[in-house]
């Protein structure tokens, strides 16, 4: 346990992927051995602790360095029960400090050919290409106000390289046409509907085929998932450009667990040249929520904010991450989920305005029980001066039976409170209770201010959704 990071090592720290000279050796086993008992350093050689509250973010098992995942709880790890979430307790200290807008700042994914080297390295070249008396010179003869300017600059320079550029600034989206059908409808304020549908685990679509036309008529776009639960089935990818054929207006869902920041990069512009608009951007559940045998566990390549900010290059700036450039940019509507139950309202009101930040247009949330806990993650947006910036869609669904109300309770940032389930125990037709329930929430969530949507996931069968909707009052997007 280190004293400083109140967690462990996730995994062992890197090794470097080069030669390091004898001198550099020396420094690295220093800087793993201090380090490593203060901080449970991983050699990363990517260093962010001054921005991270002095706790490291690679103690996160997902490797997650612009906050948290959405089942972050104050409790403990949503993948290993055993430690404590470690973006909440960087949260936690930040706002002790009084650093949280410091971790506003979109930071980069890890440059891996520094990971096994010295951080420190990075620090004293700095320092000789500025030159080492004339920083501490200047530094001297500064005012405190200055010298604080100064120290973050310097650091900056080195956290930000080139290639990333990362900064706490809004980026919204450069002056267009809505190019899709439902960023049309977001920007002129109507209210929408989504579906979510999950690809099929057998290359026959036509079980798929019959889901999407069954909804056809009734939403206004489908989300595609990802291998959700972390359970392989057909590319969404693929599926995206079958629902296209179809007449569909897809959501595609592209989860960062699976892929490194080629294959991202590789399928936004497969998806863009495909005609495929609209792409929300997740992290994706742990490999560890899913079936033997487990795929790899260790840090992944980036994270959902920095695939947000990787597809806005890729869309405003017309260039890849290596520089580049796009003689024909891609075409998005950028997307990413929000996560009302994870962790503190306050905490995750941050993280979603740093997806704003990034980039992010629209936002679909996890299952929504807990009316009241999602009002005060409203009020958090709202005193960040976020909420009417964003386009918010709230996600909703049926509840069949109390083993399936309790097994939901277990889902990383889901939460159905004790008085619903009490509820449902209460009558015989658990079923049209819960139909009931539903509707009651979405006519809560259609009045609530900033809320421009309903998402529904988890609902097999078109005839009932249709009847939710029809029986919601919710406009048919024809």
């Amino acid at each position: 346990m280190p004293l400083f990071t109140p967690s462990r090592r996730w995994q062992k720290a890197y090794n470097a992927f080069k030669e390091t000279s004898l001198s550099e050796k020396i420094e690295e086993t220093f800087e793993k051995s201090f380090k490593g008992a203060l901080w449970g350093c991983r050699m990363c050689g990517n260093c962010l602790l001054q921005e991270t509250a002095f706790i490291c973010p690679m103690a996160c098992p997902k490797g997650l360095r612009n906050g948290p995942c959405g089942g972050s709880t104050p409790d403990h790890c949503c993948v290993d029960e055993s430690r404590p979430c470690i973006w909440y307790e960087i949260y936690r200290r930040a706002e002790k400090m009084g650093r949280l807008d410091k971790l506003l700042e979109v930071l980069p994914p890890l440059d891996w050919d520094k990971t096994g080297t010295s951080a420190l390295r990075d620090v004293y070249t700095k320092l000789n290409e500025n030159g080492v008396m004339k920083t501490i010179s200047s530094g001297l003869k500064a005012s405190p106000k200055e010298r604080k300017e100064g120290w973050n600059r310097f650091f900056m320079e080195i956290r930000q390289p080139e290639w990333w550029d990362g900064d706490a600034q809004p980026h919204p989206a450069l002056p267009h046409e809505p190019v899709s059908k439902l960023e049309e409808k977001l920007r002129a304020d109507e209210f929408v509907v989504t579906y979510e549908i999950v690809p099929p685990v057998s290359s026959d679509f036509s079980s798929f085929d019959d889901k999407l036309t069954d909804v056809k008529e009734f939403v206004d776009a489908v989300n595609i998932t990802d291998s959700a639960s972390a359970i392989p089935r057909v590319s969404p990818l693929a599926c995206a450009a079958h629902a296209l054929d179809l007449g569909i207006e897809p959501i595609l869902q592209m989860a960062a667990r699976d892929r490194t920041r080629i294959s991202l990069q590789a399928d936004l512009m497969g998806a863009s040249a495909l005609g495929i608009r609209n792409i929300l951007l997740i992290s994706g559940d742990h490999p560890n929520k899913g079936q033997r045998p487990f795929s790899r566990m260790d840090v992944w390549d980036y994270d959902s904010v920095q695939a947000v900010w990787i597809t806005r290059k890729l869309r405003d700036e017309g260039k890849y991450l290596d520089g580049r450039g796009i003689s024909n940019p891609p075409k998005y509507y950028i997307g990413a989920a929000a996560s009302p139950y994870a962790s503190l309202p306050k905490y995750q009101a941050i993280r979603a305005e740093k997806k704003l930040n990034a980039g992010t247009q629209f936002f679909q949330t996890n299952l929504i029980f807990d009316m009241d806990r999602f009002e005060a993650y409203l009020e958090a947006l709202n005193k960040r001066n976020i909420l009417d910036k964003m386009h918010l869609i709230a996600g909703v669904t049926l509840i069949r039976s109390i083993k399936g109300a309790q097994f939901m309770n277990q889902l990383p940032g889901v939460e159905v409170p004790d008085k619903i389930i009490q509820r449902l125990e209460s009558v015989k037709d658990i079923k049209k209770e819960s139909y009931q329930l539903c509707l009651e929430m979405i006519d809560k969530l259609k009045s609530m201010p900033g809320v421009q949507g309903i998402h529904f996931m988890a609902i097999n069968k078109a005839d009932i959704l249709k009847q939710l909707i029809q029986d919601s009052h919710l406009d048919f997007n024809n």
